[in-house]
């Protein structure tokens, strides 16, 4: 890559940092995206899509297509780092590195324009919307982003690891993500008449503390999981027994098995703990996200583009964040790396931030990717 395309690049994140905006609002970004590929000639695919888009590079030689994918939305975040190119809308910000990788993987599409004469086979571009709220993959794939493509590959910034160190792991990345909210009725009364009353808060402190059991005593020990329960509402005053209590949570997982196993786990515990105490549940649950699951068979060729590149390849540690790329997965096979980026916080945090010469690093990389595995 050259100077001067680094320089342009560093400049479009610096645009996109200063200009972030929230899932299925980012007209903006979309716009200037689509124009900076129509600066170079790059096909962009119509596909009935308000924000976010999809482009192609058709080679000169026949072969399959291949998707590499970038996200392109901010967070609700009030940005406190001092680089001069912040957040011009209070409470919001690029806060995950979106803005890296859109102008990464746009420099991979500059690239590999400037060498489609050599591809055997298409590469596609999917700028993909609303990844923060886990539901941009899912319409991109309703659009027919992925018509066609034979696999997908994608990133995500790594901020713990340095700039020319990429994080590869076959299997679990990222986990599976799913919310519950569970209901536990009783029936209210005087605090001090409690006889004459089912006191739901006892029933769901009672399930708060056993439902841990499924973790330590009904999963495999090899199995990695964790159920966390994050709000607990009931009553409004202090001398009264309130008539429900209401929770909600998250569970993550990284096996499939297990993932099918907690629901039926959780609801079955939650019903035997209100009908023991005389009371009843409402259990509602949201299978929100799926694991992202790496192709064992790309692994070879995503670790080789790396080591031959002169990039520090590590074994990926895996996260309990979640991921929307992994619906991408569900349909073909995928692979997402870590990119170091060697930045002062970790993602979501109001002072993240990254070292730029990583948008090098990355565009070379997913060029050079999508170049080894359509010669493949």
């Amino acid at each position: 890559m050259s100077n001067e395309l680094l320089e342009d690049l560093i400049g479009k994140r610096r645009y996109l940092h200063e200009n972030p905006e929230l899932a299925f609002e980012e007209f903006n970004t979309t716009a200037h995206i689509k124009k900076w590929l129509e600066a170079h000639n790059i096909t962009i695919l119509p596909l009935d899509l308000e924000t976010g888009v999809v482009a192609e590079i058709k080679g000169a030689f026949a072969g399959p297509t291949i998707a590499i994918r970038s996200d392109i939305d901010a967070l609700p975040i009030k940005e406190e780092t001092q680089v001069p190119f912040k957040s011009k809308t209070d409470g919001k910000m690029h806060a995950c590195g979106h803005d890296f990788h859109t102008v990464s993987i746009l420099g991979a599409a500059i690239l590999l324009n400037d060498q489609k004469d050599k591809l055997h086979g298409s590469v596609r571009f999917i700028f993909q919307a609303a990844e923060e709220i886990a539901q941009g993959a899912k319409i991109a794939v309703e659009k027919g982003a992925l018509e066609g493509v034979s696999s997908i590959f994608g990133m995500h910034n790594k901020p713990d690891l340095p700039v020319g160190t990429i994080g590869v792991k076959s299997g679990g990345l990222m986990a599976s993500v799913d919310k519950f909210k569970i209901k536990f009725n009783g029936v209210g009364g005087h605090a001090g008449i409690p006889h004459n009353a089912i006191d739901p808060i006892v029933i769901a402190s009672q399930y708060v503390t056993s439902v841990q059991t499924i973790i330590a005593r009904r999963l495999n020990l090899f199995d990695n999981a964790v159920i966390s329960i994050t709000s607990i509402h009931g009553g409004n005053t202090w001398n009264v027994i309130p008539d429900s209590v209401e929770l909600e949570g998250t569970v993550r997982t990284f096996q499939p098995d297990a993932r099918a196993a907690i629901p039926d786990l959780m609801k079955n515990l939650a019903e035997s703990i209100a009908q023991g105490n005389g009371g009843s549940v409402e259990f509602i649950w949201d299978d929100y996200l799926p694991v992202v699951n790496n192709d064992a068979n790309l692994e070879e060729i995503v670790r080789k583009t790396a080591a031959d590149a002169g990039y520090n390849v590590v074994d990926g540690v895996p996260s309990a964040g979640g991921e929307d790329f992994a619906f991408y997965q569900t349909y073909i096979p995928g692979f997402f790396v870590w990119m170091g980026v060697n930045g002062p916080q970790e993602w979501h945090h109001p002072e993240y931030d990254l070292n730029e010469e990583a948008i090098k690093v990355a565009s070379e990389y997913f060029a050079q990717l999508a170049v080894n595995v359509l010669s493949k």
